[in-house]
């Protein structure tokens, strides 16, 4: 749906909800000149109020709250439903029987983008790369927008793109399902990773899978695929774009990006190009490293000499809630790595320290392994608090399973609210130890968000332990 098309029409916004993306759509809605806007969403009003008061300037709102009505998909010239609504919804498809048009804010952002999009997907560390290679562009004097990384909006960023811009445009499997329909891919694409995660979403690996390949599938000639070379999937002939692997675990490769001792190492057209080194950047973890070595490439590939890469990677400082130093109090320093809501990242996080942990870990159910989280908890936490929670119920049942008999009836202390779970971690831990919140989990029913969750974790280590005489 270009903009243009847009003016006079009605207009169904299915799903607001307490971040910047449905308020974004919304405003991209109003200066498109959209005669009726109906904002539809089963949260009730004081949910929702902060996106409410962003958009109270605007008169020729429709709000339907707490519920949703069949006639604002039928009588309706476009749906532009949220990036978490699947496309198998009731409501999406009583439009679509009706000839109505079901958009998303990523679709209308790329019909209605002329730059190059450089689009960044993996189950795991799209926020920092993508934050890295804006960075990057932005040191070296390039322009660059980003695009729906973390939380940021979508739609309104349109209005920001002047003509010798790059956007890099972080993409979920949701994004990725609206380029899937419109047989569209970035001209640069870049993959990091890939693990089970979602299936509270989809019905199968295979189906979410499909979705994140919509990253590349569509390529043309000319354009540029960086994916980690692990996921073999990706090297596909049918595939018009160039491939460019990468691997964060070491090489050399015959052409790709890859570490060589301290070096970041790319090899393409059979030239050798040192990009950075692992000295260069001023955080550090294994998760640092495999974000660093994408970013670097699409920044190279984008015509960014490397040491002007090298350059701005000594510069980057980290993302909140991504194993984020919070504070040390009395010996003992607390790391917020809330944005882990998947084992393996819960994982990573454990294997990035070498001194003892208190993990704070558990919550929702997205149908995921926790095996593994289960035996690096046992293998390396010093002690854990769990959130109450689905998720945590599985956890803690693959944790037993894998105790001595005698310690099978072991008591775990699970908790309902942030404030305790780090009282409960800091009375456990002692001087020169870690608390970690890592919860390899999704945070819905006790937080927001991650990002909500995180905040909570900061204020309750800052306005509670802290200020505690202990």
């Amino acid at each position: 749906m270009r903009k243009e098309d847009l003016k006079g029409k009605r207009v169904t916004v299915f799903g607001l909800g307490v971040n910047e993306g449905g308020v974004g759509t919304v405003e991209f809605l109003e200066h498109s000149g959209v005669r009726d806007i109906v904002v539809t969403d089963m949260k009730r009003r004081e949910r929702l109020l902060p996106s409410l008061n962003r958009l109270s300037r605007y008169g020729n709102i429709t709000y339907v709250l707490g519920q949703h009505r069949p006639e604002d998909f039928s009588r309706t010239d476009l749906v532009v439903k949220n990036p978490a609504i699947p496309w198998t919804n009731e409501y999406v498809r009583l439009a679509e029987s009706k000839g109505i048009p079901v958009e998303m804010d990523s679709g209308i952002f790329f019909e209605n983008c002329e730059n190059p999009i450089i689009g960044v997907t993996g189950t795991k560390g799209k926020t920092t790369t993508s934050s890295m290679i804006a960075h990057v562009f932005r040191e070296s004097g390039r322009g660059v927008v980003p695009v729906g990384i973390g939380c940021a909006p979508v739609l309104s960023a349109l209005g920001r793109i002047r003509a010798k811009d790059t956007v890099v445009f972080e993409l979920s499997s949701w994004r990725l399902s609206a380029l899937r329909r419109l047989k569209r891919s970035p001209n640069i694409a870049v993959f990091t990773n890939f693990f089970p995660d979602h299936l509270d979403h989809y019905r199968s690996m295979s189906e979410y899978l499909s979705d994140k390949k919509a990253l590349y599938e569509f390529q043309k000639k000319g354009d540029i695929r960086i994916v980690d070379m692990t996921l073999g999937f990706a090297d596909d002939q049918n595939v018009l774009s160039e491939y460019v692997p990468f691997s964060a675990a070491g090489g050399p490769l015959e052409r790709g990006a890859f570490f060589s001792g301290d070096e970041a190492v790319i090899v393409r057209g059979g030239e050798r190009t040192v990009l950075f080194r692992k000295s260069d950047l001023r955080i550090h973890g294994d998760h640092v490293l495999a974000a660093a070595l994408p970013a670097a490439s699409a920044a190279f590939v984008s015509g960014i000499p490397s040491e002007k890469i090298a350059a701005a990677l000594r510069t980057f400082r980290g993302l909140p809630h991504r194993l984020e130093l919070v504070a040390e109090h009395r010996g003992i320093t607390f790391y917020d790595d809330s944005a882990a809501t998947v084992p393996e990242a819960a994982v990573s996080a454990l294997r990035s320290f070498d001194r003892p942990a208190i993990i704070i870990a558990g919550g929702s159910d997205k149908r995921l392994d926790f095996g593994p989280l289960a035996e690096e908890i046992l293998r390396k936490a010093k002690g854990a608090v769990f959130f109450e929670g689905p998720g945590t119920e599985r956890l803690l049942r693959e944790i037993r399973s894998r105790l001595p008999e005698p310690e099978k009836d072991r008591r775990f202390e699970t908790v309902s609210d942030m404030g305790k779970a780090v009282e409960l971690a800091y009375r456990s831990a002692e001087p020169g130890d870690i608390v970690l919140l890592s919860p390899g989990a999704a945070s819905f029913s006790l937080f927001q968000n991650e990002f909500d969750r995180g905040e909570q974790f900061q204020d309750a280590v800052r306005n509670g332990i802290m200020k505690n005489k202990r």
